[in-house]
């Protein structure tokens, strides 16, 4: 079988193998993130030229990255199997449910929690949790054997309650509820339009040309060419692109979290608090709903990962770039990236154990 476009021989009673690419991710993803923060640290100046080189908030060397990891996983999706996953009412609801009303609140309660005295990174973390996942949810999915399907989907109904739910959660979990409970206020000043570009960049595009790649692909060569012979080529840049976002994010914040090491680590518990919950509910939630495998792991990245992009470009256009709320927000994807690859693990592990399936077996459609 073919995994992130490197082939692995796969005879039909033993399971596959992970690829070399893969096998090692943990140990890349830990240079990457070694070689970010020593460059940020110490060669100022790049961190300086990467701060500005933005349009319109967003950061266009972090976007191309985003982008290039991104575009070979939508790429794989059969767009043709998207109806089953549109018609499973279970998913869809447990994830609304879980993404908008359950994810928000975690984060407001753990926040409260682990920062009542930090008033900047109590805000900035709360901001987090309302930047649901867009983007690198996709990998996190995708090397965990997830429903592919499903996940173009989840994100794609994310992105457009972002774009209408993001603005009114932030007003009613800053201002709303901590009146009511008689706690701090903070104010959120966002664009719609704003949070609507970062959706068009970060998932737009990637979806476009991931369903132009194959529809075009499979049209002029057939789907056998385009599954043996072009994925597997494209495969390894979902990676390279990952690995190279990492670094940019490291590099543009060394400097910071290496002087204040300590508020990093206060942010960074409750951090790992809600990513742990919110994949172990949705793990609890697909199983017991009978999703299977593929769709519970889906349910379960897809809950827990956070669009850490929106989050920082919010903290920084609303507070400023030297802001508490802004290093909470950079925090975030520090923390999110090792925690959730270690989770990819814990999912494997848990497909052959709990559901008694091996994750990379050729998977059957979901009605």
């Amino acid at each position: 079988m073919s995994h992130h476009g490197v082939e692995v021989a796969a005879p039909p009673a033993a399971t596959a193998r992970l690829s070399t690419l893969d096998r090692w991710l943990p140990l890349w993803i830990g240079l990457a993130m070694v070689v970010g923060l020593v460059l940020g640290r110490f060669v100022p100046a790049l961190s300086a030229l990467l701060g500005r080189m933005e349009v319109a908030g967003i950061s266009v060397p972090i976007g191309l990255g985003l982008l290039v990891m991104m575009y070979p996983v939508l790429a794989k999706v059969r767009y043709d199997r998207v109806a089953t996953v549109t018609g499973d009412r279970r998913l869809l609801v447990s994830s609304l449910v879980l993404n908008w009303l359950v994810g928000p609140a975690v984060m407001f309660a753990l926040a409260w929690l682990f920062l009542a005295d930090l008033p900047e990174y109590r805000t900035g973390l709360i901001i987090v949790g309302l930047a649901r996942c867009i983007a690198m949810v996709v990998i996190w999915n995708d090397l965990a054997c997830g429903d592919r399907e499903a996940a173009a989907v989840l994100v794609a109904i994310n992105s457009v309650f972002q774009v209408f739910a993001f603005s009114l959660l932030g007003w009613f979990y800053l201002t709303v509820l901590p009146t009511w409970l008689g706690l701090d206020t903070q104010g959120l000043d966002v664009s719609v339009g704003q949070i609507a570009l970062n959706v068009l960049v970060f998932l737009g595009i990637p979806l476009v040309a991931g369903f132009a790649s194959r529809w075009i692909g499979e049209r002029r060569k057939g789907r056998d060419w385009y599954e043996e012979r072009f994925l597997p080529v494209i495969g390894p840049w979902a990676l390279y692109g990952l690995l190279f976002t990492i670094v940019l994010l490291f590099a543009l914040q060394g400097d910071a979290i290496a002087s204040s090491p300590w508020d990093v680590a206060r942010i960074a518990v409750p951090l790992l608090a809600y990513f742990a919950l919110m994949w172990s509910v949705g793990m609890v939630v697909g199983k017991g709903l009978g999703l299977g495998y593929a769709r519970t792991t889906t349910l379960a990245f897809t809950s827990a990962g956070n669009n850490f992009e929106l989050a920082i470009a919010v903290a920084i256009g609303t507070f400023g770039a030297t802001s508490g709320q802004a290093l909470a927000g950079v925090v975030g994807p520090l923390i999110e990236v090792p925690v959730l690859v270690g989770l990819v693990y814990v999912t494997l592990w848990l497909g052959r154990r709990w559901f008694r399936t091996d994750p990379y077996a050729p998977r059957t459609e979901q009605p």
